[in-house]
């Protein structure tokens, strides 16, 4: 899973989902070129990342049930749901 990032973040209906992506985004875009300039020569157009996201409400499933889903996601995905480190 070194090309994803998987984000459980809690935020009150008056936010965004696509706002929190962007400044997300943004802000660790920011980091990175700040702690590492050779990026800046690498990446020209100051895009570092894909432009694409996915974005899932979970209203109604347990965080520990998103913790879980998660986890296995890094193990591939398959087999049976193991319960995430604590």
């Amino acid at each position: 899973m070194a090309d994803y990032v998987h984000l459980f973040i809690g935020a009150p209906p008056t936010e965004s989902p696509v706002g929190i992506v962007e400044a997300l985004k943004g802000i660790s875009a920011r980091v990175l070129f700040d702690e590492h300039p050779i990026l800046r020569t690498m990446f020209r157009q100051g895009h570092l990342r894909s432009p694409s996201y996915h974005i899932e409400m979970v209203g109604h499933v347990s965080a520990e049930a998103i913790a879980r889903y998660t986890w296995n996601q890094k193990l591939g995905g398959s087999g049976d749901m193991l319960p995430p480190p604590q």
